[in-house]
């Protein structure tokens, strides 16, 4: 196989995050390049569904050894990667090794860095797995309440905010800025709950999906208190009893991507480009929820996606914007309040 560039599988993986990534500071982007490529890779290990669960914990857990320098083995995922139907997927599998082998080029402490939060969102892929063993739609399993979905929200999205700042704190911000956020809880519990609210708009925009695959990430026990149960969200019928519950996640959702804006503004202007990395993700994820808003929630005839020329309206608007203070902050427009 030939070499494909980090840049090149960047680029193929990642689709609209890759302009995030590529607006990044320098001297944060090969660090979070590298985790995201990383998580990419188990991602993609953890949805082969057509390989059995117990062969996937057992492919994750073999490259979470390798990250964590507990073996030094060879990976071979060729079953894994004959399955794959996305070229670049397939490409993530065929380049393990490389990605791996980056790893050593970081500093000990990026390193340990990138290792914690990549052990973390494999947690979370751990945890689905054996949560939904079993799961098809004749055998629906849903999440048992809040403190499962915050605390998968957490490992597959949090975690990251929170690797982000540790970043930003050790190689973007001055002396003052480090003083300021270093030991700041609340700033670092906002960049937490900004990675949950991108999860639970995924959540929330892929929920017929999820069900037609067996897996109910709304909590049974809210499901209950609206005399449902997850097998009733297979049927569109079931909208108009749903929908309360529904529209009180995305809430939560927007409420998560309102502390995402918060933070955003918390650093400092000079850091444009950080800023605009922020930016993004929080106002595309807006634009997902009014659309979540208008469409129906349990059709899976119904894709809600915010297009290409809708991302590219999105990222033009915030750098014409961004010299106004007021304007800026004005393109983040919020129905509720931040909780």
């Amino acid at each position: 196989m030939a070499r494909i560039s980090t840049n090149e599988l960047l680029k193929r993986n990642s689709r609209s995050f890759y302009l995030t990534l590529r607006v990044l500071p320098r001297a944060i982007r090969p660090q979070i390049s590298l985790a995201y490529l990383l998580a990419r890779t188990t991602d993609t290990i953890a949805d082969t569904e057509i390989v059995s669960p117990g062969q996937r914990l057992e492919a994750l857990d073999r490259l979470r050894e390798r990250i964590l320098g507990i073996s030094d083995g060879g990976l071979n995922f060729a079953e894994l990667t004959l399955q794959q139907g996305s070229p670049a997927e397939r490409e993530l599998l065929e380049s393990v090794e490389e990605t791996l082998s980056s790893l050593r080029r970081l500093s000990a402490k990026d390193f340990k860095r990138v290792r914690e939060v990549v052990e973390t969102i494999i947690s979370g892929q751990d945890l689905d797995l054996q949560r939904f063993p079993s799961a098809t739609p004749k055998n629906l399993i849903a999440l048992r309440d809040e403190d499962e979905l915050d605390d998968y929200t957490f490992r597959v999205a949090g975690c990251v905010g929170k690797f982000w700042t540790e970043l930003c704190v050790a190689h973007v911000f001055n002396t003052a800025e480090k003083r300021k956020f270093a030991t700041s809880f609340d700033f670092e519990e906002l960049g937490i709950r900004f990675g949950k609210g991108l999860q639970l708009v995924n959540i929330l925009r892929d929920l017929p999906a999820d069900l037609l695959k067996g897996r109910c990430y709304i909590p049974a026990d809210k499901l209950a208190e609206a005399r449902l149960v997850p097998a009733d969200l297979l049927s569109p019928a079931n909208e108009p009893a749903f929908r309360p519950l529904y529209n009180r996640y995305l809430d939560l959702a927007e409420s998560h991507l309102a502390a995402g804006w918060e933070y955003t503004n918390l650093i400092s202007r000079r850091h444009i480009s950080l800023r605009l990395a922020c930016a993004w993700p929080i106002l595309i994820g807006l634009e997902t929820i009014q659309k979540l808003r208008d469409e129906p929630a349990l059709d899976p005839e119904c894709r809600v996606k915010v297009s290409r020329d809708e991302v590219r309206s999105i990222i033009l608007r915030s750098i014409l914007r961004y010299p106004f203070k007021s304007s800026w902050r004005a393109m983040a427009k919020f129905s509720i309040e931040r909780r």
